[in-house]
C-alpha cells in the first residue's frame, strides 16, 4: 500500500501523487492530513518553510470539496503573488484527475477583470493575496459567503507584512461554521490573536519546536569590519564555486546596490525588491528558477514565496530588524530533504544579535573565518579540475585535434596542464594575491567612544571632519551618526567620535574614506540647504584628562560669547553661540576654545579643499578598495 494511502487519501489524489514522484509524506503531512480528513475542526500547524505544507492542506481540501458544484468552497490566503501562483499550480497538479475542478489565483498586478471572469466561471477553490481579495470583495466580484474551508498560509509572514486588518475584513465575509486551517513557520503573538479571534478550539500540531530552525540547515557567522562587508560577501561566493543562493538585505536600496556591484564584478546576480514592476519580478524569478541567476539579492518582503528546492546557501548580508525573521530566511535552504547553509556577515556591534537568534531557533552558530585569497584560489583551481575530470568528451572536437596537436607538439604533458589551468587560476591569483585579511577580532576594549561605535586608540589612522549641522537642526550624536551612516552608505562602526554642538558638529572616519566623504558633500542638500563638510586638524580630543588640558580649556567649558568661526563661514545654518555638547558621555567634551581653534584651521584649508572636490568626486568609488582591482569574471552556470 502506498504510504499516502495509509493517510486516507482517495484514488484521484494518489494517482496525481504517483505522477509527481512523491514516495512518502513529510512529517507535517503525516500529522495534518488524517486530522483534516476525519474532522471538521480548526487547525493550527507550525512547520518550517519547505516542509510540504501546501500538500498538507491541499490534499484534504481537494478530497472534501464538491467539484460538481460551481460554488466557491475553499479560500487560501497567502502573503505574496509568487506564493499565490505557486500554491495555485500545485493544487491544480494535485487535483488534475478531478474533472471540472477550477482553481483560480487572485493577486495584484494582473487584470482584475480577467480574474473576476475566472471566478464567475465557477471557482471551487480561490487562492488569493489579502490586498487583491479585499478589493474584489468590496467590488462584489467574488462571493465567499458559502466557503467551507479557509486556509491562512504563512500566517506569520502575512501579519509581518501588515495584513491583519485585511485578513480580519476578509474573514468577516465568511460563514462562522467554516473550518479554518492556519499554517505558519513561527508563532508570534499576532498569530495567536488571529487564532483566538477566528478559530474555535483549534487542534495544534508542531513539527519540531516552535520557531525552531530545521535540522537540515547549518548556521555560520563571519565577523568583519562594517566597511569590508561587500568584500566578505564576494569571498564567500568565490569560496563556494557551485553556490546557488539568496542574499538578504534590509532595504530596497541596499538590495539594488549589492546586486549591481555583483553584476559589475562578474557574478551572475539579480535583485528582487518592491520597486520592481511585476514583469521585472517575474523575469528575475524565472531566471533564478532556471539557474541563469546564481545569486538572488532580495529584501525579506520580496523573497516571501520563493520556493526553490536547490538553494545551497542563504547569505544574510545584513541581519533582519526582527530576530524571528531570520527563521524565514534560513528556511529558504535545506528544503525537500536536502541540506543547506545559512551564513551571516556581522560587524562587531552586531555580534550580540547572534545570541538572540540562537535563543529563538534553538541552534548554535559556528563562528568561521572569511577565507584568505590564496585559499580561494586553491578552491577555484580544484573546482575547475573536478569539472574537467567529470566532463564527457564531445567527439565533434576530433576533427580539430590535428591542428591542436601540431600547436602543442613541443609541449610536455605537465606544461600543457599548467598552461591550461593557468588560464583560470591566474585571474584569481592576480586579484587575490595582495588582498588583506578581512576577519575582525571580537574585542571589547574600554576605550570606546560615547556613541557606542568602534574601538580606537592614539595611533588610529582616522580623519576628523567639521559639518555645519548641529542641535539647531534637531541632531544629537545618535541622530547625526545615523544620518551620516545612511546618506554615505557606511556601517555603524565607520562613523565614530561624533560631537554635536549648537550649529555645527564633528565626526571621524577612517582616513581611507576621506575622498568619498568630501566628494559626496560637494553639493549635498538637507532639507533644501547645502551641507558643508571639511577636514579638521583637530583629531577629536576625547576621554583623556591630559588631552583636555593640552587643548587649552582646562576642566570647565568657557561661555562661548562669540559665534564659532565654522558657523559664520557656512551661512546656511545661522544660530547662537556654539559650545553646548549634547553627548551622553560628558567626559568626551572639548572646551569652546579648542573648538574655535579647530574651526580656524578648517577655515585655512577650506579654499584648497573646495577647489579639489571635483577631482575627489571623480576619483572616489562607492565600492571598497579591494573592488578596484579587476576581478576575474565568473563563468556562467550551466
Amino acid at each position: 500500500m502506498n504510504a499516502f494511502q495509509k493517510l486516507g487519501l482517495e484514488e484521484n489524489i494518489i494517482k496525481a501523487i504517483t505522477d509527481l514522484g512523491f514516495e512518502k509524506p513529510s512529517e507535517v503531512q503525516e500529522k495534518s492530513i488524517p486530522l483534516l480528513l476525519e474532522n471538521d475542526s480548526d487547525l493550527v500547524a507550525l512547520a518550517q518553510t519547505g516542509t510540504g505544507k501546501t500538500a498538507a492542506f491541499g490534499f484534504p481540501m481537494l478530497q472534501k470539496i464538491d467539484v460538481e458544484s460551481r460554488t466557491t468552497q475553499g479560500l487560501i490566503l497567502s502573503p505574496t503573488r509568487e506564493l499565490c501562483l505557486q500554491i495555485t499550480n500545485e493544487i491544480k497538479q494535485y487535483g488534475k484527475y478531478y474533472k471540472g475542478l477550477n482553481v483560480t489565483a487572485i493577486y495584484g498586478g494582473a487584470s482584475i477583470t480577467d480574474q473576476a471572469r475566472e471566478v464567475k466561471r465557477g471557482a471551487q477553490i480561490i487562492v488569493a493575496t489579502p490586498g487583491r481579495m479585499k478589493d474584489m470583495i468590496s467590488r462584489r466580484l467574488v462571493d465567499i459567503s458559502k466557503i467551507e474551508y479557509a486556509v491562512l498560509d504563512e500566517a506569520d509572514e502575512m501579519l509581518n507584512m501588515g495584513f491583519f486588518e485585511d485578513i480580519t475584513d476578509i474573514l468577516s465575509h465568511t460563514p462562522k461554521e467554516k473550518s479554518t486551517w492556519l499554517f505558519s513557520a513561527t508563532m508570534p503573538k499576532e498569530v495567536s490573536v488571529i487564532a483566538k479571534k477566528f478559530m474555535r478550539s483549534p487542534i495544534e500540531i508542531t513539527v519540531g519546536n516552535k520557531n525552531e530552525s530545521t535540522n537540515q540547515v547549518s548556521h555560520e557567522y563571519y565577523l568583519v569590519n562594517a566597511r569590508d562587508r561587500y568584500q566578505a560577501l564576494k569571498r564567500l561566493c568565490d569560496a563556494n564555486p557551485d553556490i546557488f543562493s539568496v542574499i538578504f538585505c534590509r532595504t530596497k536600496r541596499d538590495t539594488q546596490k549589492v546586486a549591481e556591484n555583483l553584476i559589475e564584478d562578474g557574478y551572475s546576480a539579480g535583485a528582487l525588491h518592491g520597486d520592481l514592476s511585476q514583469n521585472q519580478r517575474d523575469l528575475v524569478m524565472k531566471s533564478f528558477r532556471n539557474k541563469q541567476i546564481q545569486m538572488l539579492v532580495a529584501t525579506d518582503v520580496a523573497a516571501r514565496g520563493i520556493d526553490v528546492d536547490d538553494i545551497t546557501h542563504v547569505i544574510n548580508y545584513q541581519l533582519p530588524d526582527e530576530p524571528e525573521i531570520y527563521t524565514h530566511r534560513s528556511g529558504r535552504t535545506g528544503r525537500a530533504g536536502k541540506t543547506g547553509i545559512s551564513m551571516v556577515i556581522v560587524s562587531k556591534s552586531e555580534v550580540r544579535k547572534i545570541k538572540s537568534i540562537e535563543r529563538i531557533i534553538k541552534k548554535e552558530f559556528e563562528k568561521k573565518e572569511i577565507p584568505y585569497g590564496m585559499e580561494i584560489c586553491e578552491v577555484q583551481l580544484m573546482s575547475l579540475a573536478d569539472k574537467i575530470h567529470n566532463t564527457e568528451v564531445n567527439h565533434e572536437i576530433d576533427k580539430y585535434l590535428t591542428s591542436i596537436n601540431e600547436l602543442f607538439k613541443d609541449t610536455t604533458k605537465d606544461e600543457l596542464i599548467k598552461k591550461f589551468f593557468s588560464v583560470e587560476f591566474t585571474r584569481f591569483y592576480n586579484y587575490y594575491q595582495k588582498t588583506k585579511n578581512l576577519n575582525a577580532t571580537d574585542s571589547r576594549g574600554s576605550d570606546r567612544d560615547s556613541d557606542g561605535g568602534r574601538d580606537y586608540d592614539k595611533s588610529d589612522n582616522s580623519t576628523r571632519y567639521f559639518i555645519n549641522v548641529g542641535q539647531k537642526d534637531n541632531f544629537d550624536w545618535m541622530k547625526l551618526k545615523d544620518f551620516l551612516k545612511e546618506v554615505l552608505e557606511l556601517g555603524r562602526d565607520d562613523i565614530f567620535k561624533v560631537d554635536v554642538k549648537e550649529s555645527f558638529s564633528f565626526f571621524n572616519t577612517e582616513s581611507e574614506l576621506t575622498p568619498k566623504i568630501l566628494a559626496f558633500f560637494t553639493d549635498f542638500k538637507h532639507d533644501g540647504r547645502f551641507v558643508n563638510v571639511e577636514v579638521s586638524e583637530d583629531k577629536g580630543g576625547g576621554t583623556s584628562r591630559n588631552k583636555r588640558r593640552s587643548s587649552g580649556g582646562g576642566g570647565k567649558r568657557s561661555g562661548g560669547d562669540s559665534k564659532p568661526r565654522g558657523e559664520r563661514r557656512s551661512g546656511s545654518f545661522r544660530g547662537d553661540s556654539g559650545g553646548r555638547s549634547n553627548r551622553s558621555d560628558r567626559s568626551e567634551r572639548s572646551d569652546s576654545r579648542s573648538d574655535r581653534k579647530s574651526e580656524t584651521r578648517s577655515k585655512r584649508s577650506s579654499d584648497s579643499s573646495t577647489s579639489n572636490r571635483s577631482d575627489r568626486r571623480s576619483n572616489s568609488d562607492s565600492k571598497p578598495a579591494e573592488a578596484s582591482v579587476s576581478r576575474p569574471r565568473r563563468s556562467r552556470r550551466k
